[in-house]
């Protein structure tokens, strides 16, 4: 019972042919800075003259690598992922980068996204013999490149082959011995970036990886890309690049850092923008504007510019309890609230308070929230939201629960407003989320509002469907 969506992974990948030296701690420090993306598990896998050395465990980055000789390793290639399960279970075996042994040699993948159509593929490879070793659905996309390969004269050729039969989201690092392949759905659902560090090439989920490791940012690789990388060159193979673009807007309202730079647009910026809008859209006569940490704050900052209320501080934010932190009780859930945010007390008694969030999912933890603000003395809390209301669920790589667990689907607008404490709340106008993001050179997956999906979806969305 999450208060938060969730997105799936955050990716990182590097060819070394500038020679630089501790490859895997250039990638620890990458992934470090992907850790907002999840909190899972996490992995590294180093190629080392084709030979393939991987560590991945259940934990943040600095427990799965603390004293581990995987940061001073030297190589030629390297892929790192930090995962937050969608399909498949938080478990060892689930934990990324997949590595395996075939009949050409050795494939490495690391995958951000949702496969929707993966129980299909599932049972249509384990009918033909296939042993799987795990539950999710990136080992799905191994076997069939796998399998593409014994057809086909190189591995790029192969993953051409396998994304025709791939729906949903998908944003890849595909490692053989000699190449780096960086594969973005068609449609660029999950983010995924290039820079260069002299003549090394690096991919990230987003550019605050690149700025973390001193890379300078290139380009985003295109929706349909897939680009190749090996010593002697590189080459885009671009036969996909042609659907309408549906980058998932919640990269820009939530799931990204807000130092980062997605498809032309600054997350920091949408988020202000948002903030704006919000109050153009729900103004309230209030003394202070608060957001709630983190994703709320920039928000909160747009909405005080507009309005010319003050922005203030009103929560502080316990830096050591990450987003899984899941408690299997009601009573333990409500106490979380006081470990992870706590009111500051003087910059909130006795004043009318607007308070910043991203989204509502459940409104449980928000309720907790604003009971919080009003015995720490809030008169009035006003709740302010930088998005639409969820009523449909999502199936590219997002917790974004079926409509029966959605807040905003079980309660009318009153109700809600109700339930959760607030004297008014106010959601952004669903026909208005496209202006907080102008400079986005992709247009958005808006499916969690609108139900308009832009790529086939299963009928259920059971997170453990292979368990």
């Amino acid at each position: 019972m999450a208060r938060k969506i969730n997105e799936e992974c955050g990716i990182f990948g590097i060819y070394n042919k500038a020679g630089i030296k501790q490859l895997g701690n250039l990638v620890y420090f990458g992934l470090f800075a992907l850790q907002h993306r999840g909190q899972e598990a996490a992995g590294i896998a180093i190629n080392r003259d084709g030979d393939v050395v991987i560590q991945k465990s259940l934990g943040l980055v600095s427990d799965v690598f603390k004293d581990s000789p995987m940061i001073t390793m030297d190589g030629d290639i390297a892929v790192g992922h930090v995962r937050y399960s969608t399909t498949g279970s938080n478990t060892q075996e689930n934990a990324q980068p997949l590595c395996a042994k075939y009949y050409k040699g050795s494939l490495t993948i690391a995958h951000n996204g949702n496969i929707c159509n993966a129980d299909k593929l599932r049972k249509e490879l384990s009918e033909q013999g296939s042993i799987f070793h795990s539950t999710n659905d990136s080992e799905i996309i191994a076997y069939l490149i796998a399998k593409a390969r014994i057809h086909t004269k190189s591995i790029e050729e192969a993953v051409k082959a396998v994304i025709p039969q791939l729906e949903g989201s998908f944003s890849l690092l595909v490692m053989s011995p000699r190449k780096l392949i960086a594969v973005r759905d068609p449609h660029g659902i999950r983010p995924l970036c290039m820079g260069r560090i002299k003549d090394s090439v690096v991919f990230a989920s987003e550019t605050c990886a690149l700025d973390t490791v001193g890379a300078t940012f290139v380009r985003d690789i295109r929706p349909g890309e897939i680009y190749v990388v090996n010593q002697t060159g590189e080459f885009s193979i671009e036969d996909y690049c042609n659907q309408p673009s549906a980058l998932c807007i919640f990269e820009h309202i939530y799931f990204a850092r807000p130092d980062s730079v997605i498809d032309g647009q600054s997350v920091n910026e949408a988020r202000v923008e948002a903030g704006r809008m919000l109050a153009k859209q729900h103004p309230v006569e209030a003394d202070v504007v608060i957001g709630v940490p983190d994703s709320g704050l920039s928000s909160a900052i747009g909405y005080s510019m507009q309005s010319g209320i003050p922005y203030g501080v009103g929560l502080i934010k316990n830096r050591y309890i990450g987003r899984t932190f899941i408690q299997p009780s009601q009573a333990m859930r409500e106490r979380s609230v006081a470990l992870k945010l706590n009111v500051l007390k003087a910059n909130i008694e006795g004043k009318r308070v607007i308070v910043i969030d991203d989204s509502i999912v459940r409104g449980t933890t928000l309720a907790n929230i604003i009971k919080m603000l009003k015995k720490g003395g809030a008169t009035e809390v006003h709740v302010r939201i930088s998005s639409p209301k969820f009523i449909y669920p999502c199936f590219y790589g997002t917790d974004i629960p079926d409509r029966s667990q959605l807040a905003s689907v079980n309660y009318t607008h009153d109700e809600l407003c109700r339930k959760i404490g607030a004297d008014s709340l106010g959601f952004l106008d669903t026909d208005s989320v496209d202006e907080i993001a102008k400079n986005s050179k992709l247009a958005f997956c808006k499916a969690c509002f609108t139900g308009k999906y832009p790529c086939p979806v299963p009928e259920c969305a059971n997170k453990t469907e292979f368990e």
